[in-house]
């Protein structure tokens, strides 16, 4: 059969493209031809409209709404998350063919132009919960990816240029200056125009998180009061933790009052004007006289806490944090752990030796080890691991130097608790070490590549690799102790095979 796929995740990182990869290997392994569009956070490229019309039906691996669904309408089609095409992608293709046998209609009419969301207004209150709040860390991710990065290389120009470590001025930069040869006063000035564009870009942190978990709550009626509150939030010090009360005020709301019976000539300026007029007033309300106040009290005293933490306080601090990087792999204890760090960095006022930095550099390093230890494991001791996860292995050496611990998640899909208790422990090692030798990290992001950016890489290096030296041993030795019945099936049959050969 010829089938096509759409694959995205909430953050349109890591799940995206692995869902992608094992839909079209377990296609082909299956003797069926599978293309996937992939809608990830980089965009996506459209499949050619001659192989959606050569389809015999269509697959949506998503944990998000997918655009232009309209090009599939009367496909037969099915609908599942984008974990369970990572984990299970040969069932996943068997039920997309019993679904083409069946005729199971596709498609529908084309949905709006609008951001992509996917909450089960069927499902339970904490999944829902999880649902709105990963919408809203989905849309601020890239915010933050792109501020930090250029915060942190305008720094990293500043120190090269000999200028000062601390926050570099606000100055008018004269475009003839910047095409200068390089020198301190050229470097400053670069450092300066890098510094500013990510501070603006890292500003809409708050903002954008706390816009879309209203919008995923309340839709399009929730956009405007969730954005003003999160912006509120950042105005009178309330942060990170203020963004959230606004979401999820803005977002109910919203939703309230769009649920009220109007008169029909009232109608039509409900979306316009009386909804975001009405929401947006009673958010910056709440926020400037009743809550604001007492929430940036306890944003500070975070931060005070935070800023006081030193010896063995941070080095358990450290554990924990690389624990939760390693437990689920991407999943929401996973994206706890990374959403405390990435706010953190948004703190004003930050020292260049902040906790907060090295709270980001414990939980990018501990993020690192599973899909390392994984590709490790998997190349020292290859009889233990299936001819897939070997092959998945060579790729996790990528998605770990990237910090993408998703890049593990095959292996743990086939072995949960050795891969998962191995992936605790040695990602947990390696947030402790790295509070221990002090490295911090002001990029949100990047992994091995934005290694420039880390002060004390040596030790960031040698915390890695510890855990993931760590992850790697134990996970052979659990393996060791009772081998995957899988694996014994596949040497048996390459046994035979190779006995074959010779005869």
């Amino acid at each position: 059969m010829k089938l096509v796929a759409v694959s995205s995740c909430p953050t349109g990182i890591a799940h995206t493209y692995m869902a992608a990869e094992a839909l079209e290997q377990a296609g082909k392994a299956a003797g069926h031809e599978v293309h996937v569009e992939t809608q990830g956070a980089a965009g996506s490229t459209p499949l050619d409209p001659a192989i959606i019309a050569a389809a015999d039906g269509v697959i949506y691996a998503a944990d998000l709404e997918v655009k232009d669904k309209d090009r599939f309408a009367g496909k037969p089609f099915i609908d599942v998350g984008v974990k369970k095409a990572v984990h299970d992608a040969p069932g996943v293709i068997a039920a997309a063919v019993a679904a083409v046998e069946a005729g199971v209609p596709a498609g529908g009419p084309a949905a709006p132009a609008a951001p992509v969301t996917k909450v089960d207004r069927n499902a339970g209150v904490g999944t829902k919960i999880r649902q709105w709040l990963m919408t809203g860390v989905s849309y601020m991710i890239p915010f933050v990816a792109a501020g930090g990065i250029l915060i942190a290389l305008g720094f990293m120009v500043a120190q090269f240029a000999g200028g000062s470590d601390g926050v570099i001025e606000v100055t008018s930069i004269p475009v003839s200056h910047l095409l200068n040869d390089f020198n301190a006063t050229v470097g400053m000035d670069w450092a300066a125009l890098l510094f500013q564009t990510g501070v603006v870009a890292f500003g809409f942190l708050v903002p954008v998180l706390s816009g879309f978990i209203a919008y995923a709550i309340a839709d399009r009626p929730g956009l405007v009061p969730g954005f003003v509150g999160g912006a509120i939030s950042v105005a009178v010090g309330a942060g990170f933790l203020g963004g959230l009360v606004t979401g999820f005020m803005a977002g109910f709301l919203a939703l309230w009052i769009s649920r009220w019976k109007v008169p029909k000539g009232v109608r039509g300026v409900m979306p316009v004007v009386v909804i975001p007029l009405l929401s947006t007033f009673v958010v910056g309300l709440v926020m400037f006289l009743i809550i604001g106040q007492p929430i940036a009290s306890l944003m500070n005293g975070l931060s005070s806490w935070l800023n006081g933490l030193s010896g063995s306080n941070l080095i358990l601090l450290g554990a924990l944090l690389g624990a939760m990087m390693g437990f689920d792999l991407g999943g929401p204890i996973n994206k706890v752990a990374y959403t405390f760090a990435v706010t953190g960095l948004a703190t004003e006022g930050l020292a260049t030796d902040a906790v907060q930095y090295r709270i980001m550099a414990a939980v990018m390093a501990a993020g690192m080890v599973a899909p390392l230890a994984m590709a490790l494991a998997s190349t020292v001791r290859k009889k233990l691991f299936t001819h897939a996860e070997q092959e998945n292995g060579k790729a996790a050496w990528l998605l770990g130097l990237s910090f993408i611990s998703e890049g593990a998640i095959p292996f743990a899909a086939a072995d949960p608790w050795r891969v998962i208790v191995s992936s605790l422990v040695g990602s947990s090692v390696t947030g402790a070490l790295v509070m221990a030798v002090g490295s911090g990290q002001r990029a949100p992001h990047g992994g091995i590549w934005v290694l420039p950016l880390i002060s004390n890489p040596l030790g960031f290096l040698m915390a890695v690799a510890v855990g993931t030296v760590i992850s790697a041993g134990l996970v052979i030795a659990l393996k060791s102790a009772k081998p995957n019945e899988i694996v014994k099936a596949e040497q048996a049959a390459d046994a035979q095979a190779l006995v074959a050969t010779a005869a």
